[in-house]
């Protein structure tokens, strides 16, 4: 692992659903928001200005996750560090589905060797619904809201960094 300026280690968890200062501030974060059936990515350009939807794994159940897949992407695109959306209830605690979620940042950081950090996605679908009935347009796919998803935490999180 390498050492950061700020003390910490490359490949290293970071816990926080809300530090902006976590990840290393240039080059592209890979955005991942984890469900039950689908993963959204979405990836930030290099300057980390701004995000974009870049594609939907399928999760079969009862199956592990998708590493392999998402591993194509990590190489594709080799991103500097992965943001996993960490989905706290309405007041800001972790149950189960974050816990989850944290069971695959540790997986990921053991298999994919870049820094973590998560970020709080509560509300991120319902925006993303939102958007789209307000420009009077319509989503296609389930797919397609898991990876825009995905793009608004990811957004929400680079725009957090430049305050």
């Amino acid at each position: 692992m390498t050492e950061r300026r700020d003390g910490s280690t490359a490949g290293q968890q970071r816990g926080s659903p809300h530090d902006p200062a976590e990840l290393p501030p240039r080059g592209r974060v890979l955005a991942i928001d984890v469900g039950d059936k689908r993963i959204g990515l979405a990836l930030s350009d290099p300057t980390q200005t701004l995000a974009q939807p870049l594609a939907t794994l399928t999760r079969r159940v009862g199956k592990r996750f998708p590493m392999g897949k998402l591993k194509q992407f990590i190489d594709t695109h080799r991103p500097v560090a992965l943001l996993l959306g960490l989905p706290l209830t309405p007041e800001g605690s972790e149950e189960e589905r974050a816990l989850a979620v944290r069971q695959v940042g540790a997986l990921l950081l053991e298999k994919a060797e870049l820094p973590i950090a998560y970020w709080d996605e509560r509300m991120s679908t319902a925006r993303v619904h939102s958007a789209v009935r307000e420009s009077g347009g319509t989503l296609g796919r389930k797919g397609d809201v898991d990876q825009l998803a995905a793009t608004v935490f990811l957004q929400t999180y680079l725009d957090s960094r430049r305050c």
